[in-house]
């Protein structure tokens, strides 16, 4: 959707305004909290006690992102692991800008000097009674999510794990499984369940001020196209290569060095522009809906760009990448009115669903990445995971539009309605603060550390863990059986069972002869 600044504008000012009207009382009180918003939205509290000591297991990309976000009011970073060495040394260095400030910049230099180093995970894990450790970040590449998550938990560690959950649902339950047995804590880095931004536009949804979704649409589209340019293909350091050799790499789950560095490349160790990206866009979108599971997906996935001889810059042509360059899915989600029961065991009005559809491509990032809500009273637009954008339709009695200004009125049955208004100011409201919020990571930390804390094991409508493996499971799934969807070009519909942590049934077991012998 493209606007103009000043539409843009507006629909920041709707979506301050609305917010801050129907959650008055509430942004008063996250306001006053200062830098424990986060705390006040989600349902914890300033850590008590001494802060929770952490490994960092992989310092990569999205290692170092969490280095610089992780909260250090309630987390003690005492180790680092990485193979690779360019790595590890990035995780006190840092890459020079607000992503990725290094540790040394976040801690300074005398405490960043006693964190310990180790060149696996293995080594880390042998002197965890030494350095008191209590809980692991895990962010390696997908295929070593749950073999090293494994380990840890086998070890007596909490673990708090990088998205997708696993490489497969089988890994998954396997996960939920071993952290109920050993007692430990357990949850999945989707961000957007401690997104302060998300929860205030997921507010407005269950408020009712959308009205009725029916379509849903996410996009996070980049331009690979140009000669040498390529975010997800990397060279490989020198230091790298001095250290790391083939075999080591196979010892600990890669077939080559190449393939510890160009990981999302691979299907061995990646899971694709749908795990990678799409999962966090579905479980945005499942978020508005209630979290309610899918009926079902469909979609094309395809390498129609890189390794086409002619197509594109000389430099794509001999491409050996695995995973498609461009993906377009379409999943069908049940309305509210769809299930007879709360056990959906019966379905009651089936023609009630609302489409989301997903794409990502490789050659164009003329839309900023993002998901849109299409209700039938607004529009809701996420851009970027930074803003939050607010538009309502035109009704017969009142306007509305891009170019429309809104404030929230008293409705006939005593509750708020947004309505436009023409004049150039609107009615103060409270301020919502949202651009000054992180985007989730730091609250995730926050909340795992305390939940550790105060030993809680409840479920996410308890005050536990929101994206706890039963609900991170829930969104490997979506992605998987895309990726299954995609490759066999057919609808699948989701099972009840695949998202049973008890149930052994899986959507790769189910689907893993399609087309040999029909489907159960």
């Amino acid at each position: 959707m493209l606007l103009t600044p000043e539409q843009e504008k507006i629909g920041r000012d709707n979506f301050d305004q609305v917010v801050g009207q129907s959650r008055r009382d509430f942004m008063k009180t996250a306001v006053a909290a200062g830098a424990g918003m986060g705390a006040v939205y989600f349902g914890y509290e300033k850590l008590q006690g001494d802060k929770v000591k952490c490994a960092v297991i992989g310092t990569g990309d999205e290692g170092n992102v969490l280095i610089t976000q992780h909260p250090d009011d309630y987390m003690d970073i005492v180790a680092i692991a990485d193979l690779r060495p360019t790595n590890r040394d990035r995780a006190f260095k840092g890459d020079g800008n607000e992503h990725r400030v290094g540790l040394v910049k976040k801690l300074g230099a005398e405490r960043a000097e006693k964190i310990q180093v180790f060149s696996n995970h293995r080594e880390l894990l042998a002197k965890k009674d030494e350095l008191g450790l209590e809980m692991v970040i895990i962010a390696v590449p997908l295929n070593q999510h749950a073999p090293i998550a494994m380990e840890c938990l086998d070890a007596g560690l909490h673990v708090l794990s990088e998205k997708l959950m696993a490489h497969n649902i089988k890994e998954c339950k396997q996960l939920i499984r071993k952290a109920k047995e050993k007692k430990l804590l357990y949850a999945v880095g989707h961000q957007r369940h401690y997104s302060v931004l998300y929860d205030n536009a997921n507010h407005l949804v269950k408020e009712g001020h959308l009205g009725e979704i029916k379509f849903i649409r996410a996009q996070w589209h980049r331009n690979n196209s140009f000669p040498g340019r390529d975010s997800w293909r990397k060279s490989i350091p020198r230091d790298d290569a001095q250290a790391v050799s083939n075999e080591m790499a196979k010892e600990f789950g890669y077939e080559d060095l190449n393939q510890l560095v160009n990981w999302r490349l691979f299907n061995e160790t990646g899971g694709g522009l749908m795990a990678e990206l799409g999962s966090h866009q579905m479980d945005a979108a499942s978020i508005f809906l209630g979290k309610v599971h899918p009926l079902s997906v469909q979609g094309f996935g395809g390498k129609i760009f890189y390794g086409i001889p002619g197509v594109g810059p000389e430099d794509k042509w001999d491409d050996d990448r695995e995973i498609d360059d461009s993906i377009f899915v379409t999943f069908e989600f049940p309305g509210k009115t769809y299930w007879a029961d709360e056990e959906q065991t019966e379905v009651k009005n089936p023609r009630d669903v609302c489409i989301v559809t997903y794409s990502s491509i490789s050659t164009n990032r003329w839309e900023p990445y993002g998901e849109a809500v299409f209700g039938s009273r607004a529009t809701l637009v996420m851009k970027t995971e930074k803003e939050a954008l607010l538009y309502k339709e035109a009704s017969p009695t009142s306007g509305g539009g891009i170019d429309t200004r809104l404030w929230l009125v008293e409705g006939k049955s005593g509750g708020g309605v947004i309505d436009s208004y023409e004049t150039t100011a609107a009615p103060k409201a409270v301020d919502t603060k949202v651009s000054e919020v992180s985007r989730g990571y730091t609250e995730e930390m926050e909340h795992f550390c305390h939940c550790i804390r105060t030993n809680n094991f409840k479920g996410p409508k308890e005050g536990g863990l929101k994206c706890n493996g039963t609900v991170a499971m829930a969104d490997a799934i979506m992605a998987i059986t895309a990726n299954l969807a995609m490759k066999h070009k057919i609808r699948i519909p989701f099972k009840k069972e695949w998202f049973d942590p008890e149930s052994d049934a899986t959507p790769e077991a189910d689907y893993a002869n399609y087309g040999e012998q029909p489907v159960a």
